[in-house]
Formats: structure tokens, sequence, C-alpha cells
């Protein structure tokens, strides 16, 4: 089976690279940029168990050239939301009566349905990364949270099965994965809370008051998703909508109650925060923004989450001086929602 990685960031070099460790065919797809680094780097992948991979560039498929999607039996799509449309006009003019597997695996819930409307004869799917994948350095990418990947079922899924436990990589295959989707932007309404932080994962959920701004972000959410009748997929221990209330203890019942939430690389930040520090555009409206879309559908309103997203917003403009405490955050939301008509 060929695989190809359109999109060679911290998430495709990972899988990617996991993948090729074992001797799957994996070529990737990069920009520029990257692909000088990687030719001379090759790369290391760790993650927080302490497992370390190195692959040589030498031994590394890499291309800037799309057309090397023609060979491929599956395609990983791994750019950043932004870049969907320009990636799916790029494989509509490419793939021709080709016909691999493409699976999205992006955050939000919009990169699918973009996919499809370009694509429409091919087989899309959606797919889902619940950890945190962190670049330490060039070629250096780390996997700093753990969880089991998620895929939209489908008739050859026994194939990348196999392939994913060589690779010692968790996955899981679903019919419902709106569903799963949903569960995934519920844990990750907090990358915005982080990146604003600027502390790493384990030490901003370790305060209270940061936690609180995550669980207000989470009810705001659940109420709405209950108005749509959507019922988030459970992805870990803690059911979704437990998640707030877990989440707004006091630190010493929380540390007892959470010990796998906080199992966290001590160094692990989000990847919105990344992004705010390299001075890129982040994909809080793939996010948080997904919960604003969602209150419009209904007729309803997110001041909190509206709230989060101009944050980074403005965050995104000050550059990577800005951050927020979490009193003051806490205060924003809190604000927010009791403008809430």
């Amino acid at each position: 089976m060929k695989i190809c990685i359109y999109g060679a960031g911290s998430i495709g070099c990972y899988i990617g690279g996991r993948l090729a460790a074992v001797g799957a065919d994996v070529s990737f797809i990069t920009r520029p940029r990257v692909y000088e680094e990687l030719r001379t780097s090759g790369l290391k992948l760790t993650d927080y168990t302490g497992k370390t991979i190195k692959i040589a560039a030498k031994d590394l498929q890499l291309s800037v050239d799309p057309k090397i999607v023609t060979d491929a039996d599956i395609i990983f799509v791994c750019v950043k939301s932004a870049a969907t449309e320009q990636v799916a006009k790029e494989l509509y003019n490419n793939l021709g009566a080709h016909r691999p597997y493409i699976v999205s695996f992006q955050n939000g819930l919009s990169n699918v349905p973009i996919l499809k409307r370009i694509l429409k004869h091919h087989s899309i799917l959606e797919g889902m990364v619940p950890f945190n994948v962190a670049v330490q350095a060039v070629g250096h990418f780390h996997q700093g949270t753990s969880g089991a990947l998620h895929v939209k079922a489908y008739t050859q899924q026994q194939d990348l099965a196999k392939l994913f436990k060589q690779a010692e990589l968790e996955i899981v295959f679903n019919q419902d994965m709106l569903a799963v989707q949903w569960a995934k932007i519920l844990l990750n309404l907090n990358n915005s809370i982080n990146a604003l932080s600027k502390l790493p994962l384990k030490q901003q959920l370790s305060n209270h008051q940061y936690r609180q701004c995550l669980a207000m972000a989470q009810q705001e959410t659940l109420h709405l998703l209950d108005l749509a009748q959507i019922k988030p997929a459970k992805l870990t221990a803690i059911s979704a909508h437990l998640l707030p209330k877990i989440i707004s203890l006091p630190n010493f019942i929380f540390k007892i109650l959470s010990r796998k939430m906080l199992a966290i690389d001590p160094l692990a930040r989000s990847s919105m925060q990344d992004d705010l520090m390299a001075g890129r555009t982040t994909e809080v409206d793939w996010i948080n923004g997904e919960v604003v879309q969602l209150a419009q559908q209904l007729g309803k309103q997110a001041p909190i989450n509206k709230t989060l997203i101009e944050l980074i917003k403005q965050a995104e403009i000050s550059g990577s001086e800005f951050s927020i405490g979490a009193h003051d955050l806490k205060t924003k939301l809190e604000h927010a929602a009791k403008l809430k008509v």
C-alpha cells in the first residue's frame, strides 16, 4: 500500500514517519523550505513515553511536486485548514481518473465538505488526530499526549489497521465521525486558552482559573450540541458532559481524578500556541469558530467562544508578546457571558 502525506507539517511528518519507520511505502509532499530541511536533517520522532525513532534523510521519499499523488493508494491530507481548498484543487488537477482513498487528518468540521465539493467522485474520509505533536527542532517532532487516531469506517480498512498496528499507533474506525469530531473540538477548545496563557499544557491545566475558562467554553458548546441533537463521542474516560464539571473541580481533587488527562509531557504546548509564537495564522476559526457557526445555525449566540476567537485574532496581530493571565481571561469570559441576550 502506497501512502502519500499531503502536508509535511507536525502531524504529517509524525504519522508518516511512524509508518515509514516500520517499512511502509510513504511519500511526503512538502513545501520547498521543509523539503530542504528534511533532505538535510532526516526525521527524528519522539514521544512522551520515551520512544525515539530516527529516519535518515536518504530513506525519506520527499517531493514538492503534487503529481506524485497519482501513485498513491491512500492520501493523508495534513495541511492547515486554510489550505484545504488549494490542496483539493491540486488533487483534482493531478489525480485524473485515479481514485485513492483520501483521509483528512485536519482540525474542524469543514475540511471534508470542501474536499468532497471539489473531488466529487473520490472517497473522502474524515480522520481525527487526538494527540499533540510539537516541533522540537528541525526535523524533530514530539508527541506530547496520548490517544487513538480515528478514521471513518471503509471497506478496506483492515489494510490500514494492520499497518498502524505495526507502527504501534492505535487507530479506531467509526461510522459516526461527526460525533468524534465534536468530541475532539470540545477538547481542542483548550488550544486557544493554552495559546493565550503562553504556558506548557500541563502547567496551564494545573491552574484552576484557566480550567474554569475551558469549562465555560465547553459548557457553552455542549448546550448548543444538545439543541442540535448531536451527542459527542466518548474519547476519554470521562464523558463529554461530565468534562466541564471535572475540569472545574479544585486543584487537589482534579489532580486525583484526572491523572490520565495530566499524563502530558511537561514541555508540550498546543499547536495554536506554536503558531502564535512563530507568527503564523492560527486555526481558531476551525475550532472555536465551529462553535460560533453552530450557534448561528441554531439562531443562538456563543459569546464565550466568540471572545476567545477575538483574543486570538488580537494575539495574531500583536505578535508573540501577547498573553493574558488566568484571572483576567476568566473575567473577560464571564463578562461576555453576561452580555448574551
